[in-house]
């Protein structure tokens, strides 16, 4: 399982979905959710490492 994870993380791991709460054929919220999952090293720095 362990080694799963670390292959898909090296990848990266996209995930799309959709959820809608409708009540009697009326949209009253809408989500769509858009993710992308992967492991931060030294060829590819985290986005929220602080500029010096």
């Amino acid at each position: 399982m362990v080694d799963l994870l670390d292959r898909l993380l090296a990848g990266g791991v996209v995930i799309k979905g959709d959820i809608t709460l409708r009540i009697a054929d009326v949209d009253l919220v809408r989500i769509d959710l858009n993710a992308l999952i992967s492991s931060v090293n030294a060829r590819v720095p985290s986005p929220f490492e602080e500029s010096r």
